[in-house]
């Protein structure tokens, strides 16, 4: 069995540039994930290959979806295939190739070649890794990305936080190693999300990795939409904050650590378990009153 099922192999792409962003770790608030299947939505990506899940997937991790909802007693049992997808910017010189699905649980190095593979048989030149993570940031204050890239050149001016992290890895950290180790131009970028907030999707994060792809791929994206999705999270956000008081004092503790250590490390701050705990207490009394 093939481990890339291609659907087809279109051969007049425009100097496409590779992004991939993957569900489960590399993915806090689900800020990166959300911000490639923008993408696809907004360019209007149609799907060209699958990667077959069998030999990379625990599927009593990651299991596989049924809907029994219908009652015709032949529901079809949907697999956590990774996707290839193909946008076509009608304003630009580039195309995007959009890789999605959830984290893999094993054979990572062949998860990756297969990946990489398809990336040389498409005509890519630049493969774009997207992560998000937990940290102590607050809600309302600007976001800046993380970022590394195999040329500095490729990030130049972009004013990234460069990286400080040393510690276990995931799916995107070992496909942007072996972009790089394969020769190709290889940018890998992160946008850290408020811990207390992890249990909402992060709009502002992905909003923050568009606007950074832009530059780094020369592609404009209209985001009118996500803008829009980033200012409902923040006041989602700080309706939450303002109408629960423990909540409230949590937060502020953060912001004014935030000001008197500027970006050295915190301490004494509430942990992130604590304010995701009252965030989410203050939401489900909100929805359920009763």
């Amino acid at each position: 069995m093939a481990e890339l099922n291609w659907d087809e192999r279109p051969s007049d792409l425009r100097d496409p540039v590779m992004v991939a962003a993957f569900g489960g770790w590399n993915d806090a608030a689900a800020a990166a994930s959300s911000a490639v299947v923008f993408l696809g939505e907004k360019f209007a990506a149609t799907r060209v290959a699958a990667i077959d899940p069998e030999e990379f997937y625990d599927f009593q991790a990651t299991r596989p979806l049924i809907d029994l909802t219908s009652g015709d007693g032949n529901a079809a049992v949907v697999w956590p295939e990774v996707e290839v997808l193909v946008a076509r910017p009608a304003d630009s010189s580039r195309d995007f190739i959009l890789v999605a699905g959830a984290e893999p649980s094993m054979r990572w190095r062949a998860f990756c070649g297969i990946l990489l593979d398809a990336a040389g048989t498409l005509g890519v030149r630049r493969v774009v890794t997207l992560g998000s993570l937990l940290a102590d940031v607050v809600h309302n204050h600007p976001i800046r990305l993380t970022g590394m890239a195999s040329d500095p050149a490729l990030i130049s001016g972009m004013n990234f936080r460069p990286p400080s992290y040393a510690g276990p890895t995931g799916i995107v950290g070992v496909l942007h190693h072996a972009a790089t180790e394969a020769g190709f131009e290889s940018v890998s970028m992160w946008a850290p999300v408020s811990h207390y907030a992890a249990g909402l999707t992060n709009a502002k994060g992905s909003l923050a990795l568009i606007r950074a792809l832009e530059r780094v791929t020369g592609i404009d994206v209209e985001a009118g939409d996500l803008e829009r999705a980033a200012d409902s999270f923040e006041n989602q956000v700080a309706r939450a904050v303002e109408a629960e008081p423990r909540l409230r004092q949590l937060v502020e503790q953060l912001e004014d650590a935030a000001e008197r250590a500027g970006d050295g490390p915190q301490e004494d701050l509430p942990t992130g378990d604590e304010l995701a705990a009252e965030l989410e207490k203050f939401l489900r009394e909100r929805d359920d009153p009763a």
